[in-house]
């Protein structure tokens, strides 16, 4: 981590940021402590005129965030996902960065294909059209292949975007340092580990290949789910710098006035994009972070279409349980049922008191379960939870805030399509059939078969293995005879509690 350059880097962050009237912005947005307020004028006032202008047609913090270039451009977009940091209002004017940028020259997209295939582009593409779509990271074009004459989206990674990248993130450790040094309060929300997760999202969507593989993962999941199609990648031509997919007719979920011209039913349409983003979420664990309406098209026969899988959330099986347990308990207003499922995963410290989370729970849910069904917003629902969790000492949990801001994202394209969506009617259905599958006596039954299968495999070691746990009982003061007498003492606790879960299992059966 080179010092000086990366506080250069803080100062003409700061600087730009007071030029483009952003600071005062984002310090209000996230409530910032007086500490941090000083720290950021002292970065930024000063040396205000060394800032960069940007473009005063977009908002003060797009605006200095697209003018720092791409490494800014993509922390906004990240940021846009973290409503707990940068409040709700916040996360969706970051939203406007997810629109297009400006495309690098054909000619220079001409050369990277060329050097990806190790030949002219005229030997692997008959058409090759200027940029259709530009972001921070890549721009798309649409090709057709001499080979098959298939019609192809072939995505590109910006020349010399890695360099840029890594130039910025170091200084972005250095600033999350900086703002838990001087505001102990922030640890809670963790601005070391959003930089860390930044980094990781980054270093993942810089090689193409990563993103095709979750492309392929997304289509396999999805493979069986009516009305819902993911591009089929072209393995063959998927290199770190370029990745090719499945071209998509259609329009897009932006253009209501094309989808209504096409003759699709939007209120078909809003309802099915919020299930499927619930069903890819719970049933698989894996799902499409980055649902905004120029990720999704609507094709010609109604299907939806999915884009863009840069950013994909996964959670595991347990967090999916509690997730759904906590969506359902808000659906019956079972707030005692919420605060339990808070404290039994263990995002609540043990020290509080589960009746007054339940009751604080309840002044986040009643008034916005009073409301008219095209009134609920799961993103005001949101932002009323972080406020309590907050208070009841709850850490923030990357993997729940990405889901639920995705949520959030999701209820907006539908509400776009349909004004009147119920967003808790159309997720019931969902979040019920998950439940009744994967919580329940069925659900027991199937993980105890799980639990014993892995613990089964340690059964030829068994005798002896319960003979050393044995022995080291009644000689609690005898060394070891092994140096490996510890792996083989918990090795036999497991070795017994397989004989424990398959006699429970005979006894069921």
């Amino acid at each position: 981590m080179r010092g000086p350059h990366n506080i250069w880097r803080l100062i003409r962050t700061g600087a730009t940021f007071e030029r483009t009237g952003a600071m005062g912005a984002v310090l209000e947005a996230m409530d910032a402590p007086a500490p941090i307020r000083a720290a950021a004028r002292v970065l930024g006032w000063p040396f205000k005129l060394l800032g960069l202008r940007g473009d005063p047609s977009m908002p003060p913090v797009p605006r200095a965030l697209t003018a720092l270039g791409p490494a800014y451009i993509k922390f906004g977009q990240i940021l846009s996902t973290r409503p707990d940091v940068v409040g709700p209002d916040m996360a969706m004017e970051l939203r406007v960065l997810q629109d297009k940028l400006p495309p690098f020259p054909l000619e220079e997209a001409r050369r990277v294909v060329a050097a990806e295939m190790e030949r002219p582009l005229e030997e692997v593409f008959s058409a090759f059209s200027e940029p259709v779509a530009a972001a921070s990271i890549a721009q798309v074009h649409r090709a057709t292949l001499i080979e098959t004459g298939r019609d192809v989206a072939v995505k590109l990674l910006r020349p010399g975007i890695d360099r840029a990248f890594r130039k910025d993130v170091d200084a972005f450790h250095l600033m999350a340092t900086l703002i838990e040094t001087l505001s102990p309060s922030s640890r809670r929300l963790r601005p070391r580990d959003v930089i860390t997760h930044f980094e990781g999202v980054v270093l993942q969507e810089l090689d193409l290949r990563i993103e095709a593989s979750a492309a392929g993962e997304f289509a396999a999941n999805t493979a069986n789910d009516d009305g819902f199609v993911v591009p089929a990648v072209e393995w063959g031509m998927s290199t770190r710098r370029m990745m090719v997919l499945g071209w998509a007719d259609g329009a897009s979920f932006g253009d209501v006035a094309a989808i209504d011209a096409a003759g699709h039913d939007r209120r078909k349409l809003g309802a099915t994009v919020l299930q499927m983003f619930l069903r890819h979420a719970l049933r698989d664990g894996y799902f499409h972070a980055d649902m905004h309406q120029g990720n999704l098209k609507v094709a010609p026969n109604g299907d939806i279409v999915a884009l863009d899988f840069g950013i994909m959330g996964r959670i595991d099986e347990y967090t999916r349980r509690v997730y759904a347990e906590i969506l359902m308990g808000f659906i019956r207003k079972d707030y005692r049922r919420v605060a339990e499922v808070h404290f039994e995963a263990g995002y609540v410290p043990p020290d509080r008191d589960v009746g007054e989370f339940a009751q604080a729970l309840r002044s986040v849910g009643e008034p916005i379960f009073g409301m008219e069904a095209s009134r609920i917003s799961m993103g005001r629902l949101l932002a009323f939870l972080f406020e309590v969790t907050e208070r009841f000492g709850m850490e923030t949990r990357t993997e729940l805030i990405l889901l639920q801001r995705t949520m959030v994202v999701v209820e907006g394209v539908g509400r776009s399509l349909d004004p009147d969506l119920n967003i808790w009617a159309e997720a019931r259905p969902v979040v019920e059939e998950y439940i009744a599958r994967n919580i329940g006596p069925q659900a027991v039954a199937r993980d105890l078969f799980r639990t014993a299968i892995v613990l089964s495999r340690f059964g030829p070691r068994l005798p002896q293995l319960a003979e050393a746990a044995l022995i080291a009982q009644a000689n609690p003061e005898k060394p070891p005879s092994s140096a490996r007498w510890p792996e083989r003492f918990a090795l036999a606790g497991g070795g017994l509690a397989v004989g424990l879960v398959l006699a429970a299992i005979y006894a069921a059966l």
